[in-house]
């Protein structure tokens, strides 16, 4: 039998951000009415939510006295999701070595010297704070 992939197709993944931008639980119309036009069909986006479901990030519940109406929320934030993300695409295209993946991506993206000047203060006020987190444990 063949195992689910618990990556999120580019389908799910838009569902699943439009979820994450409304902020709170929603039902498939709250979805609905978030999406550009040509909006996507009731049932597609219901069917989604129920792949979602299956996936593991949403869950649901029912109001008493409003029917069958799920309202959803996500199980998973934006955040633990990219960092899922990144993790598979470290590992299966760049042997888990982050050197090499930030090597693609400096090399493909052309990047200026002011954008690799920026990385590098970001790398550098990260380790700042580790090292500051660290001498506070110590």
């Amino acid at each position: 039998m063949k195992q689910k992939s618990n990556t999120l197709t580019k389908a799910e993944f838009d569902v699943m951000s439009t979820l994450w931008d409304i902020n709170h639980s929603a039902t498939v119309h709250d979805i609905l009415e978030h999406f550009a036009e040509p909006k996507p069909a009731y049932t597609t986006v219901a069917t989604y939510m129920k792949l979602l479901l299956e996936k593991g990030y949403v869950n649901y519940f029912k109001v008493k006295g409003e029917g069958k109406t799920k309202i959803y929320q996500a199980k998973v934030t934006r955040t633990e999701y990219t960092r899922q993300a990144m993790a598979g695409v470290k590992k299966d295209f760049f042997g888990g070595s982050l050197r090499s993946l930030l090597n693609f991506f400096v090399k493909e993206e052309n990047l200026s010297d002011e954008e690799i000047a920026d990385l590098l203060s970001t790398i550098n006020n990260e380790q700042a704070s580790v090292s500051i987190e660290e001498e506070k444990t110590l």
